[in-house]
């Protein structure tokens, strides 16, 4: 594949050392608006783009790509917010379009163990709660991965009501535990308690490389394709 980076920071490094190590390209990197600007032409030339830039960038960086035609795989999070109107303009102009909250093989399968305990805690009546932790330098709180975990929960709950990283929940409220300490790559904890036992579940991620690896799949899916993906469908 011909791929262009978008956001060339630690994860764009790290998706562009798994993407030279399986054979591809990189035919340009962009990680701000100066290179947008200069860089336009090299994008042209790609065959995906993959985007691990911020929050506040991924909006725009999605737009710009569906205004190239050129699919796209998303890995930055807390832009779901515009989820519904990108999803709109890429089934109506016919895009290509794949995003994740963690494009970890590992965690994804955590998401599927998760959404199981979920429908077990509900029926025996067990108190659940989602734990992460992250490096400093991460923006969002709480990580995409633990909203799609606590949300995963609310599905199947008729005791939680919402989610909140504030202490002191309310029996309605499902809390989320978020520390920003170090370097640390990612951990992820579901919890599920009753006055009988405890159960739970832990993923961490030891680097970026799972990430890495994923979203070079995801790209490899994507080819060819028209809709909206996630990994429910690489899978």
């Amino acid at each position: 594949m011909k791929i262009a980076l978008l956001g060339y920071g630690k994860m764009g490094h790290e998706v562009e050392k798994a993407a030279l190590a399986q054979g591809h390209e990189i035919v340009v990197t962009i990680d701000n608006e100066q290179e947008w600007n200069e860089r336009i032409d090299l994008l042209k030339k790609a065959d995906v783009a993959i985007e691990f830039s911020q929050p506040d960038m991924a909006f725009a960086n999605i737009n710009r790509c569906f205004d190239l035609h050129l699919p796209i795989v998303v890995g930055t999070t807390a832009w779901y917010d515009r989820l519904d109107e990108v999803k709109r303009r890429c089934l109506d102009e016919g895009q290509s379009l794949f995003y994740a909250p963690n494009f970890s093989i590992g965690m994804n399968l955590v998401f599927r163990m998760n959404q199981q305990l979920a429908k077990f805690a509900e029926q025996y009546g067990y108190a659940m709660k989602v734990a992460e932790t992250h490096h400093i330098h991460k923006l969002d709180k709480p990580s995409g991965t633990a909203a799609k975990l606590a949300n995963d929960i609310l599905a199947e709950s008729s005791r939680y009501r919402q989610w909140s990283i504030e202490g002191d929940c309310p029996a309605d409220t499902l809390p989320i535990e978020v520390t920003r300490e170090g370097e640390v790559f990612g951990i992820h904890s579901i919890t599920a308690s009753s006055p009988a036992d405890r159960i739970t579940l832990t993923h961490e991620a030891f680097s970026r490389v799972g990430l890495a690896q994923g979203a070079l799949a995801a790209a490899r899916f994507l080819l060819g394709k028209k809709g909206c993906f996630t990994m429910d469908d690489l899978f």
